[in-house]
């Protein structure tokens, strides 16, 4: 059952990182990777509307926040594999990329891909954070109490 877990952990981090990958970004990574398989789809990009919610603190009562807009599709490639992807918005090309990458994730290219693509998309997701961490930081003002003589 680790294994499953393990798996299951794996292709919903990349599924992530895809998602929230800017589509220019995306695709010019894609372009990297050379010959593209031919697909079939099982469901063509379509937008719709889903409904966000949130917790106070995490941990408290659900609420429905609000909504928002997702293109979502499935497509098959030769070799068997399905690949599925959920993007924000209504970007269909970010969509259809998305899931192919996540199709080939489950072929003997994965190794190829994740070099090619998700370690690079990773380390810069990281290194934006890490600036706007470093932004947030500077802006960062300690307050603390003087001891004064009276006491």
């Amino acid at each position: 059952m680790t294994i499953q877990t393990t798996e299951t952990e794996a292709r919903r981090a990349w599924m992530g990182l895809l998602a929230k990958a800017a589509p220019a970004r995306l695709d010019a990574l894609l372009g990297e990777v050379g010959d593209l398989p031919d697909f079939t789809w099982l469901r063509r990009p379509e937008a719709g509307g889903v409904m966000v919610r949130g917790r106070m603190g995490g941990t408290g009562q659900p609420f429905n926040l609000g909504e928002m807009t997702v293109t979502r599709c499935a497509l098959q490639i030769a070799g068997g594999a399905v690949g599925h992807a959920y993007v924000q918005g209504r970007d269909k090309r970010h969509a259809e990329q998305a899931a192919l990458v996540d199709a080939l994730m489950q072929t003997e290219r994965a190794s190829d891909l994740r070099r090619t693509v998700l370690d690079r998309l990773a380390a810069e997701r990281a290194a934006r954070a890490e600036g706007r961490a470093a932004k947030a930081a500077a802006t960062r003002v300690d307050f603390f109490t003087m001891v004064r003589g009276e006491d």
